[in-house]
């Protein structure tokens, strides 16, 4: 049997009823949707959990309950991507490879803003060797999908920018279709420096439609507030000195720790 992940006994996932993958992405896969992000402190996200479980789900693999996730974020020489999040352009875009690393499952993808303002996502698996390169035909599904929506960048333009590491809980609600995720130790990583997410603290994400779903209710009754934050563009402005200044910056400053630490390595397993 999987033993639990500390997150998994930090958050309480054990109380909560468990659906498979196939179900989840049944009621919610959410490729087009509008998020929600939040800051909490692990025991107010226990509380959350405990709050949701009448309505929720906790995905479960196998038994076990959390997902290890790296990313590897792409961009510009000059930053494009970052700088176009940061400068709220209407026009805005990411893209990464992205590995479950329990699973030794592997996913190239690219988020685009639609006209108005929600998030769409596009996924294409590839082979767990290809993570964190873009090439073949992980580089022609990125450049067709950037041709799409009218950005005017390829994959050749494109260089590894930083490496974002976590660990993942997702709940669902089956019923109404919306998701909430929960991500736990959670660093970036860029060349010899690492920022790392205070690990007393969880980001969590709300995935849904354009109106609050009951989470985002329940959170706000809880004393949380949404926040704009991206797991990429907050690293990077913690592990690149002289970017500009803004309110990214600030918000890492009070939650975000860094220091000249290469990358552990990681043992990556594929799935039996």
């Amino acid at each position: 049997m999987t033993s639990p992940s500390p997150l998994t006994a930090g958050l309480g996932l054990s109380a909560l009823r468990g659906a498979t993958l196939a179900e989840v992405d049944a009621a919610a896969a959410l490729q087009h949707r509008t998020d929600r992000k939040y800051l909490l402190p692990l025991d107010r996200a226990r509380l959350l959990v405990d709050r949701l479980a009448d309505s929720h789900h906790v995905l479960d693999l196998a038994g076990r309950r959390t997902t290890s996730y790296l990313s590897t974020y792409f961009d510009t020489e000059q930053l494009g991507a970052w700088r176009a999040h940061v400068q709220r352009r209407r026009r805005r875009w990411k893209v990464r490879t992205r590995l479950y690393a329990e699973d030794g499952l592997c996913r190239v993808e690219v988020k685009t803003k639609d006209g108005r303002g929600a998030t769409v996502k596009h996924a294409l698996r590839v082979p767990a060797h290809a993570y964190g390169r873009l090439d073949g035909c992980a580089a022609g599904f990125v450049d067709e999908v950037l041709r799409q929506s009218d950005i005017p960048v390829t994959t050749a333009a494109l260089a590894p920018a930083a490496e974002v590491r976590y660990v993942r809980a997702a709940l669902a609600d089956l019923e109404h279709g919306t998701r909430v995720t929960l991500d736990g130790l959670l660093t970036c990583h860029h060349g010899d420096r690492t920022a790392a997410l205070d690990p007393g603290h969880v980001l969590v994400e709300t995935k849904g439609g354009t109106r609050a779903a009951p989470a985002d209710r329940l959170l706000l009754r809880l004393g949380a507030r949404p926040v704009s934050v991206s797991k990429y563009i907050i690293g990077r402005a913690l592990l690149t000195p002289g970017l500009p200044d803004n309110d990214i910056r600030r918000l890492a400053r009070a939650h975000f720790t860094t220091a000249a630490i290469p990358a552990p390595l990681l043992e990556r397993t594929p799935a039996a």
